[in-house]
């Protein structure tokens, strides 16, 4: 189990940031694939769906990084970076805001009109500013999450930026994450319990068919409610037995 959600890890992070950086780089998006999306048959590879239909890491990362409108955080040269890509016809008038692990703050920048079907920058600051004004945040003990939005309601997912290596974290405990459900027809509503913020929490429920709405994600508050599509009949009983979360803290 920890060694299968280190290679979940790795090979969904190893294709995010190639992703985002060249996205940025070109200043425009006009189709992007990835190796792969599925296998043909049974064994160990970079899909991002197993054999039989089941969702890996890497396919709901690339739900994500897929979206018509995404933010984009690099560091460069001492500078920590946001971009807007939108891949939507429209222009809108947006902002980012950001929080620090735990959070120590929370910060929003601007309005600035994003156009569409381009790459804007909507943030930039001295990584050691940033830090400075979120009280007692390091490198080390404090990880950037930020989110697009707007007065018009747009809205892009979650993402993030790592200002150091995770393995060299300060202050990340087991989360000692706990769970309820609920049956609500065609879903399966579960609510998620933390004891401290969780990166990458990985929810399997072994051979039921389905997927989550969101999975492999980091866990910043102490309550997180996902839902779970049933692509065939299941019991709470069923689904509860079979529920196993694994989240970063818990491979080393």
């Amino acid at each position: 189990m920890c060694r299968s959600c280190k290679l979940r890890c790795q090979s969904a992070d190893g294709i995010l940031p190639p992703r985002q950086s060249d996205i940025v780089q070109v200043k425009a998006h006009h189709g992007s694939l990835y190796w792969q999306l599925n296998d043909i048959w049974q064994a160990p590879s970079w899909s991002s769906i197993e054999f039989g239909g089941k969702w890996k890491m890497l396919h709901y990362f690339a739900v994500r990084f897929f979206s018509p409108l995404i933010s984009v955080g690099v560091e460069d040269n001492g500078d920590m970076l946001i971009y807007a890509v939108s891949d939507l016809n429209t222009d809108y008038t947006l902002n980012v805001t950001w929080n620090s692990f735990t959070p120590q703050c929370s910060l929003e920048s601007k309005l600035i009109m994003v156009k569409g079907n381009g790459v804007t920058k909507v943030f930039q600051s001295p990584v050691i500013s940033v830090l400075k004004n979120c009280g007692n945040c390091t490198r080390k003990s404090c990880i950037v999450t930020f989110v697009l939005g707007g007065p018009e309601g747009v809205t892009s997912p979650l993402n993030y930026l790592f200002l150091s290596s995770p393995k060299d974290a300060e202050g990340l405990h087991k989360p000692n994450i706990t769970f309820t459900v609920e049956d609500t027809g065609r879903t399966i509503m579960v609510n998620l319990y933390c004891s401290s913020p969780a990166l990458f929490v990985w929810l399997d429920v072994d051979d039921i068919p389905g997927f989550f709405d969101i999975n492999g994600f980091l866990m910043m508050a102490e309550k997180y409610t996902v839902h779970f599509t049933k692509w065939g009949p299941t019991t709470i009983q069923e689904f509860t037995t079979k529920m196993h979360i694994t989240s970063l803290r818990d491979i080393y």
